[in-house]
C-alpha cells in the first residue's frame, strides 16, 4: 500500500515539475547583450550629377559630374570628392577698365576634402573645403583674354541616402579664383583685370557603388 502511495506521488510530481521544466528551457542562459543601433554606410565610391547656381562678381547657372570616395568610422565619415561644371556664370568689372568689362566663366571644378557626421539614420550633414579652378575671361570693347586659374573653396551641405544605393544632397560652396587680367595691348593701353568670387548653391544626385 505504501509502495502505491509513493508510486503515485512521484507521478502527481512529475507531472507538476515537468511544465516548470519545460519553461525553465525556454529561459536564456544569459541576458542578450546589448548591440548598438545600426545606421546607414556611407563608405564606398559614388558617382553622380549637380547643378546649382552662382552669385557674386559673376552671376548663372552650373551644372556638371560628381565623383567621389567616403570611409565611415563610427559615425564620422571622411571623404574625398571632385568635380567639373559647364558654367554660364558671368558679370561686370570697372577695376582698370575704360567703361565696363566683361567677366565670364565657362567651366568650373573643385576637388575637396569632406567630414561628416552620419549619427542621424540616412542623414550626413557634413562640411568640405579644397581647391577650385575653372577660366576666368575678361573682356571690353577692344579684346578680350582667357584664363585658368586656380583658388580655393570651402562650405557645408546635408546628404540623404534612400534605396540601397542613392543619395541626394544640397551644398553652399564658396569659390574664389582670384584676379584675372587682360593685359595690353589685347584690352587697350592699359591692362584690364577682373576678380571671380561667388557664392553657389547646388543640388545633387549620387550612386554609390
Amino acid at each position: 500500500m505504501l509502495s502505491k502511495t509513493i508510486r503515485a506521488g512521484i507521478a502527481v510530481a512529475t507531472l507538476l515539475i515537468a511544465p516548470l521544466a519545460a519553461q525553465a528551457a525556454d529561459i536564456p542562459s544569459k541576458a542578450p547583450s546589448y548591440s548598438a543601433p545600426s545606421y546607414f554606410s556611407w563608405t564606398g565610391f559614388y558617382a553622380g550629377i549637380n547643378a546649382g547656381y552662382g552669385f557674386g562678381d559673376v552671376t548663372g547657372a552650373l551644372a556638371g559630374l560628381t565623383l567621389g570616395y567616403n570611409y565611415q568610422t563610427g559615425v564620422w565619415v571622411w571623404g574625398l570628392e571632385a568635380d567639373g561644371d559647364y558654367s554660364w556664370m558671368k558679370g561686370t568689372t570697372t577695376t582698370a577698365c575704360g567703361g565696363t568689362c566683361d567677366i565670364k566663366n565657362t567651366w568650373l571644378a573643385t576637388a575637396r576634402g569632406r567630414i561628416g557626421y552620419a549619427g542621424w539614420s540616412n542623414w550626413l550633414p557634413y562640411i568640405t573645403g579644397g581647391a577650385a579652378f575653372g577660366d576666368v575671361k575678361i573682356s571690353d570693347a577692344i579684346g578680350s583674354a582667357s584664363q585658368t586659374k586656380f583658388g580655393w573653396t570651402a562650405g557645408l551641405g546635408v546628404e540623404y541616402a534612400f534605396w540601397s544605393n542613392w543619395s541626394t544632397k544640397i551644398e553652399y560652396l564658396y569659390a574664389d579664383l582670384g584676379k584675372a587680367t587682360c593685359a595690353a595691348p589685347s584690352c587697350g593701353a592699359v591692362d584690364v583685370s577682373g576678380s571671380f568670387k561667388a557664392s553657389i548653391v547646388r543640388l545633387g544626385l549620387n550612386y554609390r557603388f
